[in-house]
């Protein structure tokens, strides 16, 4: 087996200026944004923190992120009401879904405030925005209420086992899965809607739980998802003899819990859905569905309409990206609104990212890996 190298690196890449762009001219928000492959920018994923309570292997290794490891102050973070301003700006040029990420989101102080003030926003056709945050549960419990108080939509949860010793196992802090699960049930108990459920399946590790979790979620009204290992940053010593195909993961459960494939919900959707199947071989809704997250194997660039800001106001365009661009500079610098929306335009309309669908014919060792920004950095 081929030695795990796990090299120390700056996660927060390299930084572009906004004003280096011809942002002259650009048009006012129309609602409807372009990239160079004609995607339209429709979901704004926000970390709030870069801080996590877990040490997960595949995102936030211990060997790396260790009791040296130098945090963001929080005057670099973004405030809530620069969160909320930019946010309005996205939602201008055609954002419909704002996700909330980390690191562990939960662990900025006073989230819910924000969560407010975001629910408060509307899209280019009046609508409140479809406002989501993904959590690894752990302090979900005590918060749930209050999200759903300040008007959060919906909650994805993290969850890689339900097998205790191979869940303290994974996230590296000795942590009980037990207080996740009652994390899931308090977001169900406040009446938070289409709650979800991602696990990260890396063969040989945890890939013997996945008719377990199917068994546990099935017929709960919780979507179960089943995201393959990915080489995201450069920490987490990715191989790709550690994946495990989406499509032999389908057919895992295909061997017990019949299966039959469903229609995507909307364009850009990053899962394919797979509803249980009834004794007629339809699906049945009342026993739900599961999606597979293929984006090493069956990439879906195609289609991509997400942009991620991290926490220090600096925005991705891809989750494999190696440069970000500076937009809290714009925030504190003075800039009006018209020239931060055109800084958005003229970043989102020269965007030309496809990673996953260039992924097989990269050379071996390109050294992008040591450049490619941290999942804990900018949410999955």
């Amino acid at each position: 087996m081929a030695e795990r190298v796990i090299p120390i690196v700056d996660r927060r890449a390299a930084v572009l200026a906004p004003e280096s762009l011809a942002l002259a001219g650009l048009p006012p928000a129309s609602g409807t944004l372009l990239d160079t492959r004609g995607r339209p920018l429709r979901d704004l994923r926000i970390s709030v923190t870069d801080r996590c309570n877990f040490r997960c292997s595949y995102c936030m290794p211990k060997e790396v992120f260790d009791k040296d490891y130098r945090y963001l102050p929080h005057s670099d973070l973004l405030s809530f009401e620069e969160i909320t301003r930019v946010a309005r700006l996205f939602l201008a040029h055609g954002v419909r879904k704002i996700r909330l990420t980390g690191g562990e989101p939960l662990l900025r102080k006073d989230l819910e405030r924000l969560v407010a003030q975001l629910s408060g926003l509307r899209t280019v056709d009046g609508r409140a925005p479809d406002l989501t945050l993904t959590t690894n549960g752990s302090l979900l419990a005590r918060k749930a209420r209050a999200l759903k108080d300040a008007g959060l939509s919906r909650v994805t949860v993290s969850l890689d086992s339900l097998q205790d010793e191979v869940f303290r196992r994974m996230n590296d802090m000795d942590f009980p899965v037990g207080e996740v699960l009652a994390g899931i049930e308090a977001a169900r108990a406040v009446g938070l809607a289409h709650i979800k459920v991602n696990m990260v399946v890396k063969r040989g590790t945890n890939d013997h739980e996945i008719l377990p979790m199917a068994r546990h979620f099935r017929g709960t009204g919780i979507t179960l998802r089943f995201i393959e290992y990915m080489d995201v940053g450069a920490t987490n010593g990715w191989r790709m003899d550690e994946v495990l195909p989406s499509a032999q993961v389908i057919e895992r459960l295909q061997a017990e819990l019949p299966l039959v494939p469903l229609a995507a919900t909307s364009p850009g959707e990053t899962a394919k859905r797979w509803g249980y199947a009834d004794a007629h071989g339809r699906h049945d809704p009342s026993l739900g569905e599961v999606g597979v997250i293929s984006s090493v194997t069956q990439a879906f660039c195609g289609d991509c309409n997400r942009a991620r800001l991290s926490m220090e106001g600096r925005l991705y365009l891809c989750l494999f990206a190696t440069q970000g661009w500076d937009l809290r500079s714009l925030l504190r610098g003075g800039a009006d609104d018209e020239q931060v929306e055109a800084a958005i335009a003229g970043i989102w309309g020269q965007r030309s990212d496809r990673y996953s669908e260039l992924r097989a014919s990269l050379p071996a060792d390109t050294g992008v890996a040591a450049r490619r920004i941290e999942m804990s950095y900018i949410g999955g």
